[in-house]
């Protein structure tokens, strides 16, 4: 029997946990998981969403990447985690159960309008990435084959990934119409035959977008206010294909910078939703704080 070595990495917003296997597991296809009922296939996996604080679970022969719940830091508990993952592997615990493996169950696409009329959203039954993408361009896609093969059609202008879903936005003088059905069955076609959705090798292009800076290096005002934009702001931003990012916070101005992605950025209600939800809600939350937002398009 092998012996397992496993060390860890954590990304620079706290949230994600590599664990990298030595030697390589057994050559298998990488996949995403978000609960304990997606691991039937994996006892291995099913381990992992034991631990009260694992939020999805990304499994490969090279690493297993964890994202936790904002309940504690990696810091408290990954020699723990590592320590488990070792023991398991090298007591001969399965990683995989192909009786159990739903590798072929079918891959549902819906599309989905957005507040903005250039931007649809491209739902998935399945995870996709556990991490949130913006393309401009092609160019900025090399690690990514499914972006890169969406930016040939003519239409696509940006795409933004997150999830289970994907929000393209396409050129002027192009009707969604015309080209929505032919987007949405690409992309089911693609999921299906398991294609490589991302390559998770570093990569400025491919960097998680959550925050522009450290929280640690920030004021407490700055991360009060990203603490409201997490919890509050950016599931509902989310449903509506997008995300908003904390930029910046000027404390003798009290004004607040946010940066709009995906379906957000360009939308032509976005700057009602800014006036009128999210300054709003900071005012509320943190009284005296804050006179102003104000949105940079992503």
């Amino acid at each position: 029997m092998k012996a397992y070595s496993v060390n860890y990495l954590i990304d620079e917003n706290n949230l994600f946990a590599r664990f990298i296997f030595t030697p390589k597991l057994k050559k298998f296809k990488s996949k995403n998981y978000s609960s304990i009922d997606d691991a039937k296939d994996s006892p291995l996996v099913q381990q992992m969403f034991y631990l009260p604080f694992v939020k999805s679970v990304k499994l490969t022969p090279e690493y297993l990447i964890l994202e936790r719940f904002d309940i504690l830091k990696w810091e408290d508990v990954i020699e723990e985690v590592s320590i488990e993952l070792q023991k398991f592997l090298n007591e001969g615990g399965k990683i995989l159960d192909t009786i159990h493996s739903d590798d072929k169950s079918p891959i549902t696409i819906y599309a989905e309008s957005t507040p903005n009329p250039d931007v649809m959203k491209f739902v998935s039954n399945k995870i996709l990435v556990n991490n949130i993408y913006e393309f401009k361009n092609i160019e900025s896609s090399n690690n990514v084959p499914l972006i890169k093969e969406l930016f040939n059609f003519p239409y696509v202008k940006e795409v933004f990934i997150n999830e289970n879903y994907i929000s393209i936005a396409k050129k002027e003088n192009t009707k969604w119409e015309d080209s929505v059905m032919e987007i949405r069955e690409f992309i089911r076609d693609y999921l299906q035959k398991n294609n490589l959705i991302i390559d998770l090798k570093p990569s400025k292009t491919n960097e998680k977008l959550t925050s522009i800076k450290k929280v640690e290096s920030l004021d407490d005002i700055s991360k009060k206010i990203i603490k409201i934009i997490d919890d509050y702001i950016k599931p509902a931003v989310a449903s509506d294909g997008g995300n908003i990012l904390f930029e910046s916070y000027q404390k003798e101005k009290k004004l607040v910078n946010v940066i709009l992605q995906g379906a957000c950025s360009g939308c032509p209600s976005s700057t009602f939703t800014l006036k009128n939800g999210i300054e709003n809600m900071l005012k509320e939350m943190l009284p005296g704080k804050i006179n102003s937002v104000n949105a940079i398009n992503g």
